[in-house]
C-alpha cells in the first residue's frame, strides 16, 4: 500500500455574499499517494482552484466557506490547525504554483529578496550568507543565472518569472506541491519547458503534486492519477491508463477527449460539448451534466446519481449502474 499525503472527503465549499450563495466545490473526494502527482481537470468554474485554495486555507475571508469534510495531510486535518500551525504548513510542507506568475510576485522587491523571504520564515536558524547560498541554488535549479537575483520582476519574461515562481514554491522543499495551471500565460515552446523542469524537479525531490489544469496533453504526460471535475463535484476519476485508456467514460470526459484536434484524421470542426457550465448559484436537479448530455434519460433530470467504483476507476453516472440499465432494459423489452 503506497502511503496517502493528501486525503480530501466529502469537501463542501460555498461563496456566500448578501445576494447569492455559489456551490463551488459540492462534496469532492481526493486521495494524492506520497510522490504522485494528480492531475484535476476540468473547464474554467469548475471548482479547481477552489480545491487548492482550500487545501491551503487560503479561501476569501468574507465570502469563502468550507461547510463540511475534512482535508487530511500526511493525517492531519488541516481544517482543524490553528492559523498560527497553519503558516508554518504553507511553503514549508505545502507550496503552490498560483495560476498568474504577473501578479504573483511583488513588483517593489527583488526576486531574490522573495525566494531569501520564504527560506528565512521557515529556518530562522540560517545565517544571511547560507540564505543567499539557498537562493543561488534554487535559481541555478529553476535554469536562471544566480546573478540575476537583484533584478526586479518587470525584468524577467513571463517564462522567466514562472521559473521564479516555481523557485519560490520549492524553495524549503515541500512534500506537496499545488501547481495551478502553470503554463496557461505562456507560449507553446515555453509551455514544454516549464512542463518539463516541473517534472524533473518532481522526481529529483521526490515531490507529490497536485497538477491543476484544462490540458489533457499536459496529464498525459505529468500524472499518475486523474480526476475530471464538473460543477464541483468529481465526475471521474482513475489512473492515466483507466482515463485515456479505459473504454468507459463519463460523457462529459468523453466531451473533453472530442473537443481535442487529431492529428491523424481529417475533420472541418471540432466537437465541443453543447451548452454551458450550470450556473453554481443555482444547480440544475438531477445530474449536473444533463441538459448538456447527449445520452440523457429520464431518470438523470430527477435523481443526482452516484459514484460508482470498479478498480481504480470511478464514474458518477446513471449509464454505468448496472441496476438502472437493466430496469431501463426490461422496460424497453416490456415496451
Amino acid at each position: 500500500m503506497n502511503e496517502i499525503i493528501l486525503d480530501i472527503k466529502d469537501l463542501e465549499v460555498i461563496y456566500k455574499t448578501d445576494l447569492e450563495t455559489v456551490k463551488a466545490v459540492n462534496s469532492i473526494d481526493l486521495k494524492i499517494d506520497k510522490g504522485k502527482t494528480l492531475g484535476l481537470v476540468g473547464e474554467t468554474g469548475a471548482g479547481k482552484t477552489t480545491t487548492a485554495l482550500s487545501i491551503l486555507r487560503l479561501l476569501p475571508g468574507n465570502t469563502g466557506r468550507i461547510l463540511n469534510g475534512h482535508i487530511k495531510y500526511s493525517g492531519t486535518n488541516l481544517l482543524e490547525l490553528e492559523e498560527t500551525e497553519m503558516r508554518k504548513m504553507r511553503g514549508d510542507k505545502i507550496a503552490m504554483v498560483f495560476q498568474d506568475p504577473m501578479t504573483s510576485l511583488n513588483p517593489v522587491m527583488t526576486v531574490g529578496e522573495q525566494i531569501a523571504e520564504a527560506i528565512t520564515l521557515h529556518n530562522d536558524n540560517l545565517s544571511k550568507e547560507e540564505v543567499e547560498k539557498r537562493v543561488d541554488e534554487k535559481l541555478t535549479m529553476v535554469g536562471i543565472v544566480p546573478s540575476r537575483k537583484v533584478e526586479y520582476p518587470h525584468q524577467f519574461s513571463g517564462g522567466m518569472k514562472q521559473r521564479v515562481v516555481i523557485a519560490m514554491a520549492l524553495a524549503c522543499e515541500p512534500e506537496l506541491l499545488i501547481a495551478d495551471e502553470p503554463t496557461t500565460a505562456l507560449d507553446v515552446t515555453i509551455q514544454a519547458q516549464v512542463l518539463m523542469m516541473i517534472k524533473e524537479l518532481r522526481d529529483r525531490l521526490g515531490t507529490s503534486m497536485l497538477m491543476i489544469t484544462h490540458d489533457l496533453g499536459i496529464v498525459a504526460k505529468i500524472c499518475d492519477d486523474v480526476a475530471v471535475m464538473y460543477a464541483g463535484e468529481i465526475a471521474e476519476s482513475g489512473t492515466v491508463e483507466d482515463i485515456f485508456l479505459g473504454e468507459k467514460h463519463h460523457p462529459y470526459t468523453e466531451g473533453l477527449f472530442g473537443s481535442i484536434p487529431n492529428l491523424s484524421s481529417r475533420a472541418n470542426r471540432l466537437t465541443p460539448i453543447p451548452g454551458l457550465m450550470p450556473d453554481p448559484t443555482n444547480l440544475p436537479e438531477g445530474c449536473f451534466f444533463h441538459p448538456r448530455c447527449k445520452y440523457k434519460m429520464d431518470i438523470c433530470e430527477r435523481i443526482h446519481p452516484e459514484s460508482i467504483a470498479k478498480g481504480t476507476h470511478t464514474l458518477r453516472c446513471h449509464l454505468f449502474d448496472d441496476k438502472i440499465m437493466a430496469d431501463k432494459m426490461e422496460v424497453n423489452t416490456n415496451e
